[in-house]
C-alpha cells in the first residue's frame, strides 16, 4: 500500500471502508488489485479523494492536513467521511482547508481567510452569529444549496 508497504490487506480495507471507497475498489475489475494510472486517471476526482483519504489514514498520522479534500463528494458521502476522520484522528490534530463551509462547521475552531488575511475565527456557532464574511458566505452557499434541491 502506498506509504505503508507492510499493510495488511485487512488494515487496507478497513481504511477503504472508513473513507467510502471499499465499494468501487471491489467493484473494479481486479478488486483492490486494479491497477490504477497515473494521477489516478480512470477514476473520478470523487474516488481519487477518498482513495488519497484512506491512504492517508493508513499512515495513522499525529497531525493531518487535508486541503479540500472533500470537494468533489456528494454531500452524503462527505459526512460519512468527516465521521470517518473526526473518530480516526481523535486526540490528534486535523487541519481542514474547505471552501464548503459545511465541510467546516463540526471544526473545533474555523480560521476565515480572505485575500489571504485573517479576518475571522472562532467556532462555527460564533462565526454565525457575529454576521460577518463567514456568516455571508454560509448564507450564499445555503441558498445555493436550496435552489439546487429546487431545480432537481
Amino acid at each position: 500500500a502506498f506509504g505503508r508497504p507492510d499493510a495488511s490487506q485487512a488494515e487496507i480495507e478497513r481504511v477503504a471502508k472508513l473513507a467510502q471507497a471499499h465499494d468501487f475498489i471491489t467493484a473494479m475489475p481486479e478488486g483492490y488489485e486494479t491497477k490504477i494510472g497515473e494521477r489516478g486517471a480512470g477514476l473520478s476526482g470523487g474516488q481519487r479523494q477518498r482513495i488519497a483519504i484512506a491512504r492517508a489514514m493508513l499512515l495513522d498520522p499525529r497531525i493531518l492536513i487535508l486541503d479540500d479534500s472533500m470537494s468533489a463528494v456528494d454531500a452524503e458521502t462527505e459526512r460519512l467521511l468527516q465521521a470517518a476522520i473526526a473518530t480516526v484522528m481523535k486526540g490528534r490534530t486535523t487541519v481542514l482547508v474547505a471552501h464548503r463551509l459545511a465541510t467546516a462547521q463540526h471544526a473545533d475552531h474555523i480560521i476565515v481567510l480572505r485575500d489571504g488575511q485573517i479576518v475571522e475565527q472562532g467556532t462555527h456557532a460564533e462565526l454565525d452569529a457575529a454576521g460577518g464574511h463567514y456568516h455571508h458566505v454560509l448564507e450564499m452557499q445555503q441558498m445555493s444549496a436550496r435552489e439546487s434541491l429546487e431545480a432537481a
